[in-house]
């Protein structure tokens, strides 16, 4: 199980702006900055993302390689599913897919793929197994 992502951009105020328009319709907000210069030497300042108590995902300036990574974030439905992806594409993301049923995984897995502006591959997921 994971904790936490740190995902390195090339312009952290707009994806901060990005993800808090993007991430809204999931319940995941930004919700901390932290100042680097409280940890050891060389930590970066970060901006968590989080929600129901728990900052779990991280962006931090630097070196991007967009097709480097892939994030799906969990959706309490469908029409979370469909919101998401809405809110991103409103938010500058270029569609990968659009929201539907992932048969080539199982008829009750329900998602949309989005790039933010770095290249990055974002997933928005509802499998209902899962819920």
């Amino acid at each position: 199980m994971l904790d936490h992502v740190f995902l390195s951009v090339s312009d952290l105020v707009r994806s901060v702006a990005f993800y808090e328009k993007a991430l809204a319709p999931l319940g995941i907000a930004h919700v901390i900055d932290y100042d680097g210069r409280q940890g050891p030497p060389g930590h970066p300042d970060l901006k968590g993302f989080g929600a129901n108590g728990r900052v779990f995902f991280w962006l931090r300036a630097g070196t991007v390689e967009g097709r480097a990574a892939h994030i799906g974030f969990v959706a309490d439905g469908k029409k979370a599913v469909d919101a998401a992806f809405a809110a991103a594409i409103a938010a500058a993301a270029t569609e990968i897919h659009r929201p539907g049923p992932q048969l080539h995984y199982d008829p009750r897995y329900y998602a949309a793929q989005v790039r933010d502006p770095d290249g990055y591959s974002l997933e928005f997921v509802h499998k209902e197994w899962q819920h």
